[in-house]
């Protein structure tokens, strides 16, 4: 870390008082992500619709597992599904009763990636030390024989306070992972010469950061999927996500 010299610092006009600095703290901290939100990638496509799932109200699904490596009666899978049906629950959608042929089918592929290895820019504030201001004050001490008074100056220096001289930049080494969600919906329809039947919609979100907990991603990536199903955001688009009362990443936890 570079030396300052404080004291040279403390005569310019940047000089800043701890309050500064402290306000400057809590803006890093929360632009840092550490207030509790998610910042997602979507991508969306809407393909025209059939008049029969266009023209109904409420559309009945069935979801189909594409994760690889996971399996339908894992704990893991069931637990994202339940997620993705509150989610299509808040777009009016509803899961086909057994027994019942769904209008739709659902296909859902999650997971994480392999670990990117990478290089960052960061900064800290740096602060120091500053020794108070000096005052002088000329006081009477005394009387001298002839009646004059007696006088001295004492000089009183204020406590140190600690100021912010800038900021110390240096380089990281940053272990990043890519948690993604895929959902796909397709008529339910019998393939024709070994086609599936068309996809109506598609929304793909993805989440990059440091942290490797796709679990605890999982009802935030769900969430971010409600307001695009059924839409075409022409192109990959960033969203951030809170971590609110009653916000979609709540409800998609709350569940049915």
């Amino acid at each position: 870390m570079p030396l300052f010299d404080f004291r040279a610092r403390a005569s310019t006009a940047l000089r800043r008082r701890w309050p500064i600095a402290a306000a400057l703290l809590a803006a890093s901290w929360l632009f840092s992500g550490c207030q509790g939100g998610y910042d997602m990638k979507v991508d969306a496509l809407s393909r025209p619709k059939t008049a029969k799932v266009a023209d109904q109200e409420a559309v009945s699904y069935r979801i189909r597992n594409r994760t690889p490596g996971i399996e339908d009666d894992s704990l893991r899978y069931k637990e994202a599904a339940g997620y993705v049906k509150t989610a299509l629950s808040g777009k009016g959608m509803y899961e086909a009763p057994e027994g019942q042929k769904a209008d739709l089918v659902v296909e859902l592929d999650y997971g994480i990636s392999a670990p990117k290895v990478g290089r960052e820019m960061r900064s800290d504030p740096v602060f120091a030390m500053v020794p108070g201001a000096v005052t002088y004050e000329t006081v009477q001490v005394g009387t001298r024989p002839d009646g004059s008074p007696m006088m001295q100056t004492i000089v009183t220096q204020q406590p140190p306070t600690q100021e912010y001289v800038g900021e110390r930049k240096y380089m990281v080494t940053v272990v990043t992972y890519e948690k993604h969600l895929r959902l796909s919906a397709r008529e339910n329809k019998p393939s024709i010469e070994g086609q599936p039947a068309p996809e109506v919609w598609t929304v793909d979100v993805s989440s990059e950061g440091e942290s490797r907990d796709l679990r605890k991603y999982l009802p935030a990536l769900t969430a971010a999927t409600i307001d695009y199903i059924g839409t075409d955001t022409r192109g990959q688009k960033s969203v951030r996500l809170k971590e609110e009362k009653n916000g979609a990443v709540a409800f998609v936890k709350k569940g049915l």
